[in-house]
């Protein structure tokens, strides 16, 4: 039997099995490496952009706020109690937008935190497939709604025909409430649907083993499904909140437009949000000191937002369950 020498063909592997020769090189195609080399440098100015927008926003709201802090002190603008910067007489003291904030948020949050993790422990434990096909969508189309609807949905109706007849609470033609409580419906969508997606997401086995030890549905959602999604409803809240710090239309029409220390929620009052949408169509000439009060209340509520962001994070990763 002939043999085959070492230098006479390629070489084998202790199997005697031979290796897949390589492709010539003439015969590689170029496109996908070029494709790829496309992709990634779109994804790098994608990313790029979002940073320098980021970048833009800080700087456009920062600079002006600078120049606002060389004549006002911070300790009086965040301090102050009284709010008149279009008066002779001016005052900067912010405190009575954050309370006026503060309120329609906290009304907002009592309202959608209840009923959108309701609603998303029904559609995730409860309701049929058929169901959740319907409901699911018919939920998440109050996102939406302009928020501008909102609005005229809590002047036009929530005031004067939930609160003032149905309720018999005596409130004004603008008032905390009416606007907190639109809030919430407003953000209901964004906390039952972010919460829904994390319980959907929780293990079938961890459901069977809790009903395996003789626990009944709905002691499962709350021992079991609840806490094991805890880090995505956590989520869910904290947007929801930011939303809620954030809007405008809605406390700009239906809160009110007097800046005061706000102490019931039955009065009317304003919020950064709202001082801002109704001092930026005003006459304040630019580079003013008026002017300059915008970015001041801007930045204020920008660092609000990214501390709400910052805790959010934290408690996403400190609760984060990986299966």
């Amino acid at each position: 039997m002939s043999t085959i020498s070492a230098g006479a063909g390629p070489s084998t592997t202790s199997r005697g099995l031979r290796p897949s020769p390589e492709p010539p090189t003439s015969l590689r195609s170029s496109r996908p490496r070029r494709a790829e080399k496309v992709a990634y440098g779109f994804l790098v100015v994608a990313a790029g952009v979002s940073i320098l927008t980021t970048v833009g926003i800080v700087l456009s709201l920062l600079l002006p706020a600078i120049q606002f802090f060389r004549e006002i002190s911070v300790v009086e603008f965040l301090t102050g109690t009284s709010w008149t910067p279009r008066f002779q007489d001016a005052a900067f003291g912010v405190l009575p937008l954050i309370t006026g904030t503060l309120w329609t948020t906290a009304i907002a949050l009592a309202l959608a935190i209840p009923v959108g993790l309701g609603a998303a422990i029904y559609l995730s434990e409860y309701a049929s497939t058929r169901t959740r096909k319907v409901l699911k969508p018919t939920l998440e189309l109050l996102a939406g709604v302009p928020s501008v609807v909102y609005g005229l949905f809590a002047v036009a109706f929530v005031g004067p025909v939930v609160l003032n007849e149905w309720l018999g609470i005596e409130v004004g033609t603008f008032s905390v409430l009416a606007a907190g409580l639109v809030l919430g419906v407003m953000i209901i969508p964004t906390v039952a649907s972010l919460a829904e997606d994390a319980m959907s997401a929780v293990p079938r086995a961890l459901r069977e083993a809790s009903y395996g030890l003789g626990a009944n549905r709905m002691r499962t959602v709350l021992r079991v499904v609840f806490p094991a999604a805890i880090s995505g409803i956590a989520a869910s809240i904290v947007l929801g909140l930011s939303r809620a710090v954030g809007e405008t239309m809605i406390v700009a029409m239906a809160a009110g437009s007097q800046a005061k220390m706000v102490t019931d929620p039955l009065e009317g009052g304003q919020t950064m949000t709202g001082f801002i949408a109704s001092a930026a169509l005003g006459d304040s000439v630019q580079g003013s000191l008026q002017y300059n009060t915008l970015f001041a209340v801007g930045l204020t509520l920008f660092l609000i937002t990214l501390v709400i962001n910052v805790i959010s994070i934290r408690l996403v990763n400190r609760f984060r369950e990986i299966y």
